[in-house]
């Protein structure tokens, strides 16, 4: 039985499952096996042939974001009109059949843009060249789902299936559990909040099915079984993910307000280019980029060159990608005014 064979009938046996006090250990070993498999069929074949046209493109400008979605549902028009590069764009399905980059100039930050190939049901068993597609999404900063509205929920859901079972978390964090193999010593198990999902049992039968017996294991918040797992095998990506609802022209307007109050989702219409530049601010938002400008000592800052940055970086990462001396670089703080019994009076030193 090879691995696709096992992968469907351990998910046929999950499915028939009920979910109860009684069946948890077993789920949770049958998500184990599941996850172990799907890790295995995402290792690359030792006899594989000559490689094809790859898809991977050098990553450029301050942050990179993958356009993924089914055929046909407008990744190639967004491209050509959210940057200069002209993706073919036809009303057959798989125009594209390989990456084409662009780069989106907004607010002083080159963001390149990746039209993907459409992806089809089966993409993570490696249908459609869907590993190939997968596994560049897997480099970028933020996923932009691309959605038909006329086509309901449907799509969001298979998509979602499909990043998932390769390793890919959507708009999730990391849980935040402390995993660490021992040489010896058994397992300690600790947790710092009741734990509602996850036993001890369960966590050690886990543990035993990816053959470790030596472990430390701290929980600090109550976790599925699934994002215990996902913490053992360690090769997740958790990255933020915006819902693109595109032909919005062709549904009614109650379906429109349905779709656009969905969290992390954005309704456009690029036929008509409507709500083009408020999905311009969101993913701005998405990426957590912010312009910080410089300016020498009695001169005016220059506001037309920024320097890109994550929020959250220090001043040591604006030293660096500025290519600045570090001994040249001084902070200034506004000049808020002192309270008045710490200002300067004549006759008075301070």
């Amino acid at each position: 039985m090879g691995i696709l064979e096992k992968i469907a009938e351990i998910e046929k046996e999950i499915s028939r499952t009920q979910k109860n006090k009684a069946t948890e250990y077993h789920l949770g070993l049958l998500k184990a096996k599941l996850a172990k498999y799907r890790a295995q069929l995402l290792e690359p074949s030792k006899s594989a042939g000559a490689k094809g046209e790859g898809f991977d493109v050098m990553k450029s400008g301050d942050a990179r974001v993958a356009l993924i979605g089914f055929p046909s549902v407008g990744k190639s028009t967004f491209l050509s009109l959210m940057t200069s590069t002209e993706s073919e764009a036809a009303s057959y399905e798989f125009t594209t059949l390989t990456c084409i980059p662009g780069v989106i100039e907004y607010k002083g930050a080159n963001i390149q843009l990746l039209d993907l190939p459409g992806i089809i049901e089966g993409a993570a068993q490696g249908k459609g060249r869907g590993r190939q597609v997968i596994a560049v999404a897997r480099t970028a900063d933020v996923v932009v789902m691309m959605l038909d509205a006329t086509k309901g929920d449907v799509q969001r859901a298979l998509l979602e299936k499909e990043l998932e079972s390769v390793g890919i978390r959507l708009n999730r964090t990391k849980p935040n559990i402390y995993f660490k193999p021992k040489k010896g010593g058994g397992l300690s198990f600790n947790s710092t909040v009741p734990l509602t999902q996850c036993s001890e049992k369960l966590v050690q039968l886990i543990l035993h099915e990816y053959k470790i017996f030596n472990a430390e294991v701290l929980f600090r918040e109550d976790c599925t079984p699934d994002e215990f797992i996902d913490v053992i095998v360690g090769n997740r990506v958790y990255m933020p993910c915006l819902y693109v609802y595109n032909k919005v022209d062709q549904i009614s307007i109650e379906e429109v307000d349905r779709l656009a109050r969905r969290p992390h989702s954005v309704v456009i219409s690029c036929g008509m280019k409507l709500n083009l530049d408020y999905l311009l601010e969101r993913l701005w938002e998405y990426l957590a980029l912010i312009c910080i400008y410089t300016k020498k000592r009695g001169e005016r800052p220059d506001f037309n060159d920024a320097i890109i940055m994550r929020r959250g970086a220090s001043v040591e990462h604006v030293v660096r990608k500025a290519h600045f001396q570090p001994q040249t670089v001084r902070l200034q703080t506004p000049p808020w005014p002192r309270p008045k019994s710490f200002r300067r009076t004549p006759g008075k030193v301070l």
